[in-house]
């Protein structure tokens, strides 16, 4: 009975004179509106409702009107309640699925990846599968590859390289590609780290037990000795997967760092031989620069005391301490000296003798 039908009664038993009492007519108003707001939230929710009666998802009617008072989107929580009715989960109550809608989440892939770990055996609840949807990881990605192992390229091709470079101890260059097989730890998947972490580790690794090797040749020989050790160094500890394998896919030969780097330190240390020689190059030009300074000194300090000879001579004479005769003398002695100097220089040159014809 609709409010337009309620009042028309109302008013048709006021007229005939059987009057009603105030509160029946309130009464009536009140129960009208009461029916015509339960018949525009049916006709709302009807087929949620119907959906959710015969799958036996325990939303109600009324639930539905809430949840729209609140925001969520009853669709979302009736088809999430129906897939684990479904599947015969009945540990997750829908007012959980309600709080991680308001929170942010996607109920949707939750209750998917509930399904895959129930179907696969594995232990997960909706609290822990919720928190790793929160936390921005994809859930039931995790169960997947929880389910089949991940296998990770190390190094990562997006980051341009495609070889991790190690240097043996013979100083030869070894390229190697390591393929790392792995499986989420769902118990360790919130607050452990991601892929990133496996392959930096094992690059890491991997570098260490080939600089460890005597010679270059022991790698090539045995590639698996390089996956043995580094597997057994434990690299997926507080990451959020366990490491299934580390294979070697491929073991390349690269430069002679050894060689190189002695070459290197040859011709530095021949730049060093060259700097000190022109360094002492410098010293020994600046020293004769030196010597021949102090030579035109010294002759310059002669040229000084033979001048002062003429000197002494002249006042000699005007003192009377050296006659015109002694004058004489020094001068016949020094001629005689000179003439002795030049004959004794022109012995010393070598005779040519001359044929006559």
């Amino acid at each position: 009975m609709s409010f337009l039908a309620l009042f028309t009664l109302a008013q048709g038993r006021t007229e005939s004179g059987d009057d009603l009492p105030i509160w029946k007519i309130a009464g009536l108003i009140v129960l009208g509106i009461l029916l015509l707001i339960f018949l525009t939230v049916f006709l709302r929710f009807a087929n949620l409702y119907v959906r959710s009666l015969f799958t036996g998802a325990g939303v109600g009617l009324f639930d539905m009107f809430a949840m729209s008072l609140r925001r969520v989107n009853p669709a979302t929580i009736v088809n999430a309640r129906v897939n684990l009715v479904q599947a015969r989960i009945t540990s997750v109550d829908k007012r959980d699925l309600e709080a991680h809608v308001l929170a942010g989440g996607n109920v949707d892939r939750v209750v998917r990846a509930l399904i895959a770990a129930d179907r696969a055996g594995i232990p997960l609840d909706f609290r822990v599968a919720s928190s790793i949807d929160l936390a921005g990881r994809d859930v039931l990605e995790a169960v997947k590859t929880s389910v089949t192992p991940k296998v990770i390229d190390c190094p990562n091709p997006q980051s341009g390289k495609t070889e991790i470079a190690a240097v043996a101890k013979d100083g030869i260059q070894v390229l190697a590609k390591a393929r790392v097989t792995v499986r989420t730890n769902i118990a360790r998947l919130v607050g452990g780290a991601g892929e990133e972490t496996i392959i930096a580790r094992v690059g890491e690794g991997i570098v260490s037990t080939i600089g460890s090797k005597a010679s270059h040749k022991e790698v090539l020989e045995n590639p698996d000795h390089i996956s043995k050790t580094v597997l057994a160094r434990g690299l997926d500890a507080g990451t959020a997967f366990e490491i299934v394998s580390i294979d070697i896919a491929d073991v390349d030969i690269g430069i002679n760092i050894g060689a190189r780097l002695q070459a290197d330190q040859a011709e530095a240390d021949k730049r060093v031989a060259q700097a000190n020689a022109e360094k002492r190059r410098a010293m020994a030009v600046s020293a004769e620069q030196e010597f021949k300074a102090q030579v035109m000194e010294n002759r310059a300090a002669v040229v000084l005391a033979e001048a002062e000879v003429p000197k002494a001579m002249a006042e000699a004479l005007r003192s009377g301490n050296l006659g015109v005769m002694d004058l004489y003398r020094l001068r016949n002695v020094d001629a005689d000296t000179k003439m002795r100097s030049a004959i004794g220089s022109e012995g010393d040159k070598p005779h040519t003798t001359e044929g006559h014809g």
